[in-house]
């Protein structure tokens, strides 16, 4: 069985989705198709059609989200080592070009959002940061050109 590295903070975020597509998405489709079924016609009936794709697409994401949070493997950031970046690390980064710094924290796929600083281990940068230490270069090639960034601390 394999295990998904999740953040404590990212793992509060599934289960809260997973309670909410259970408490109030599931019972409002259920909702919908006795309403459209209530209608008739149920071979031309776009209301009843559109109502079971949406329960669809609601099974499909809490049977990836049951799936996700019982093979989860939580990670405390609190409790990684400070010599070299992992999953959950926090980082800054220094653009070698223009001196500009970024802080990263380095999460899942699910919990990545570069608004909020967090990018996916599975992302280009994330990958090319991995396994770096203070003071290592970090190499990458982007849409517009190479950027040289310095790791210079992992918080």
């Amino acid at each position: 069985m394999e295990k998904i590295p999740i953040t404590p903070q990212g793992y509060e975020v599934l289960k809260k989705e997973l309670s909410h597509l259970m408490s109030v998405e599931r019972p409002r489709v259920i909702k919908a198709i006795e309403e459209a079924r209530a209608h008739g016609d149920l071979s031309e009936n776009a209301e009843f059609e559109a109502a079971k794709e949406r329960q669809a697409f609601i099974e499909a994401r809490v049977n990836e989200l049951n799936y996700k949070l019982g093979n989860a493997q939580i990670i405390n950031p609190e409790a990684l080592p400070k010599d070299r970046a992992v999953f959950a690390s926090r980082v800054l980064l220094s653009n070698v070009e223009t001196g500009e710094d970024v802080e990263y924290q380095l999460v899942g796929p699910d919990e990545s959002d570069i608004r909020e600083g967090r990018i996916s281990v599975a992302s280009p940068l994330g990958q090319a940061i991995i396994g770096k230490k203070p003071g290592d270069e970090i190499v990458l090639q982007a849409p517009g050109g190479k950027r040289v960034y310095e790791l210079v601390e992992i918080l």
